[in-house]
């Protein structure tokens, strides 16, 4: 325990920075919000217990499987290892932020080539397929591969076949 009036200790100066409030204001699927809780809370969990964002989901909380993928300033961010002090003035995309008056290409793909199967990976399956959409107009079987997003089930070639269709339907002329 720190005495009064004593400077702190490494260990105790390290931990009063990741628990020490840090004002940010993000925006989230296009709306601003404000975070003055713990610094080092990860992304996931704002996301999930703060705002009732579900669709992205808890797998290893590691960064290795990609369940939680979502996409910060455009580009895919393990949400389960982003702190919230990285986060001020970003734009975070969710899954639910692709929702529109229209399912993004990505996810018209995912129904036409029946991806899911148990579905739990497919959030962040889709956000990181966006991602790579973004970065390779037509990306190559490696491209794809490289993504890094784990299923159990298996749906990888159905995945690979899901990201070229989306990636037809971004190349077709807008009517």
């Amino acid at each position: 325990m720190q005495k009064p009036n004593q400077p702190p200790t490494p260990a105790s100066a390290d931990k009063a920075a990741r628990m020490e409030p840090v004002p940010n204001q993000l925006t989230i699927n296009g709306k601003p919000y404000f975070h003055d809780g713990d610094a080092a809370m990860p992304l996931l969990w704002y996301l999930r217990d703060v705002l009732r964002l579900t669709g992205t989901k808890y797998g290893c909380g590691i960064g290795a499987c990609g369940a939680c993928t979502v996409l910060v300033d455009g580009k895919a961010a393990r949400a389960c290892q982003t702190p919230m002090r990285s986060l001020a003035g970003r734009e975070i995309t969710t899954i639910e932020g692709l929702e529109g008056a229209a399912l993004h290409p990505v996810q018209q793909a995912w129904l036409e080539n029946d991806v899911a199967q148990c579905g739990y990976c497919q959030a962040g399956q889709i956000m990181a397929a966006v991602d790579l959409l973004r970065r390779k107009r037509m990306p190559s079987d490696e491209d794809i591969a490289g993504i890094g997003n784990l299923c159990r089930c298996g749906t990888y070639p159905r995945i690979r076949s899901a990201i070229q269709r989306a990636a037809a339907l971004m190349s077709e002329p807008k009517s």
